[in-house]
């Protein structure tokens, strides 16, 4: 069976007998269409598609998970797991959704320097928990992201380069399998499944809690350096240089923005095209400056935040945007990259573009290449950069009705256009920067074959055989994002 399988049978409505045994035996919520609520549980903040199941739980403990995939096997009922929303999961049209938002705890064990967390649970809300111990979490740039998804698929933090992935941090994770059972899974207990969910292991059950190390960092030195359009293909060439040279103590990344002249806007940023490199550096200010100087010797700078600040103010560096909005986007891992080929993309996807793109390159090796557990499934690690290509979609759209399929399209053929031309360099994708559905079958099975290598990809499938041999948990690559809601 393929991992990616999305052929979704229509189920009926629920009737009230069915109802009613469900919700006898799970404290949450049970919500079908038409009550009141059930709008408000299946929507999150990607707004491109909301899921339309038959049923839904609003899980407030792991039992009731457990007692939401009972239900759903024996209805034949597909499942999905939603917590943020950020990122676009495979839609559960007539299935069951389990909402583990209320599953919102967090427990810090200073003298241990872990954290464990239930489903629901923020980056924000570990990053404050942790800062009185001067620990941090490998969290990622934004503080509303999901923990648990974003770290199944690897987890791309702010200090990946010194750290790692989020994912070799990890040290247990409970687990309702197809069968619900509740599993404690280590890499003791069960090598095998710990290792796929380190990196891969979506469509394998639905994670309640994990526990993961947490690192002693107080403080940091970050923050942006932004520099305009003018000087766009200098600040290219010199950040592509610059990243040859810098220690794994630095975490950076590259963003080029076209923004729309939209009074909503600040006037620094309004009808301007952008390069904001991004920094997070594990070491002092000074050393930070002298890092820095031949980024600043680029010329002048629309802003320059660069600063020392407590580690819990480190979402400020990337601003990553908090209101729900629709979008769409790719990601290809990249061997090396030259400036050329940096300044072709830039030229296909700036102010000329037919639809607005946001352009992210990110710098990865260091721990991310060097680290990680021995059984962990996190693809491509030998990787050197990350070129993430994102556009916002006019309108929201819900599982296509409603929604402007030429106009999907079209951005879709203009981030395969860019991607196109870094192709030389190309090994492959990340789960965690995939941000939509990207095509059905067999698409879809090119996307989950581009995650990992096909000795990893066989080994996954082998286990989504194993453990849910009638595909209850239905599984889209593309929806195993840094931003998704939990699922394993």
């Amino acid at each position: 069976m393929e991992i990616n399988d999305l052929v979704q049978p229509s189920a009926p409505a629920l009737d009230p007998a069915a109802r009613a045994a469900l919700t006898a035996h799970v404290r949450g919520p049970v919500l079908l269409p038409g009550d009141d609520g059930y709008d408000t549980e299946r929507s999150g903040f990607q707004l491109a598609r909301r899921h339309r199941p038959a049923v839904i739980v609003g899980a407030r403990c792991a039992e009731d998970v457990v007692a939401a995939v009972r239900f759903a096997r024996a209805q034949d009922l597909m499942v999905a797991v939603q917590a943020t929303g950020h990122g676009l999961s495979a839609a559960t049209d007539g299935g069951l959704l389990i909402s583990t938002r209320r599953m919102a705890g967090v427990r810090v064990d200073a003298a241990a320097g872990t954290a464990r967390v239930a489903a629901g649970v923020v980056w924000g809300q570990v990053v404050e928990a942790a800062a009185p111990h001067g620990l941090a979490p490998l969290n990622g740039s934004s503080p509303g992201v999901g923990v648990i998804s974003y770290t199944l698929g690897g987890g791309v933090g702010v200090l990946a380069r010194t750290y790692g992935f989020a994912a070799d941090q990890v040290r247990a994770v409970d687990l309702v399998t197809a069968d619900a059972r509740l599993r404690h899974v280590t890499a003791d207990t069960d090598p095998e499944l710990f290792g796929a969910l380190l990196g891969g292991g979506h469509g394998l059950g639905v994670v309640t809690a994990m526990e993961f190390a947490l690192v002693p960092v107080a403080r940091l030195y970050g923050g942006q350096l932004v520099f305009g359009g003018e000087q766009l293909d200098e600040a290219l060439a010199a950040y592509l240089r610059w990243t040859e040279t810098v220690p794994d103590e630095l975490t950076s990344s590259l963003a080029l923005i076209a923004y729309p002249d939209l009074p909503q806007l600040p006037g620094s940023l309004r009808g301007r095209y952008l390069a904001h490199i991004r920094i997070a550096y594990r070491g002092s200010a000074a050393e930070g400056e002298r890092l820095v100087a031949p980024l600043r010797a680029v010329g002048p700078r629309v802003s320059d935040d660069l600063r020392e600040m407590p580690y819990a103010e480190s979402h400020t560096i990337h601003r990553d945007p908090t209101d729900p909005h629709a979008y769409d986007g790719d990601n290809a891992l990249l061997s090396g990259l030259d400036a050329a080929a940096l300044r072709r993309v830039a030229a296909l996807t700036g102010p000329a573009a037919p639809d607005m793109c946001v352009v992210q390159l990110n710098h990865l090796g260091g721990a991310m290449a060097t680290g990680g557990a021995p059984a962990g499934t996190v693809g491509h690690r030998e990787a050197r950069y990350a070129l993430r290509v994102l556009s916002p979609l006019a309108g929201a759209t819900e599982g296509g009705a409603g929604s402007d399929d030429t106009a999907l399209a079209a951005v879709r053929a203009l981030h395969a256009e860019a991607l196109a031309t870094v192709a030389p360099w190309r090994l492959g994708r990340s789960v965690n920067f995939l941000f939509g559905r990207h095509g059905g079958r067999p698409d879809a099975e090119e996307v989950a074959r581009s995650v990992h290598d096909a000795g990893a990809h066989r080994r996954l499938a082998g286990l989504k055989a194993r453990h849910d041999p009638a595909n209850l948990f239905r599984f889209h690559p593309a929806a195993a994002t840094a931003e998704t809601a939990v699922r394993a």
